[in-house]
């Protein structure tokens, strides 16, 4: 459920930025994406510290 409420949150920011264009389309396409993240990592489905954390050899 709260990707779906990210993804949501993250697409109405963006129309209530920027109307009409190509710009206006990608940070609708941005802000979406980042709210998706942000929702599956409050879910528990995605760990953040994994992905950006340093491995050693």
């Amino acid at each position: 459920m709260w990707p779906i409420v990210g993804l949501s949150y993250g697409t109405v920011l963006g129309l209530a930025a920027a109307f009409g264009g190509f710009f206006a389309f990608a940070l609708v396409l941005v802000l979406g994406l980042v709210g998706f993240v942000v929702g599956r990592t409050m879910e528990g489905e995605t760990d953040l510290a994994e992905m950006f954390t340093r491995r050693s050899a």
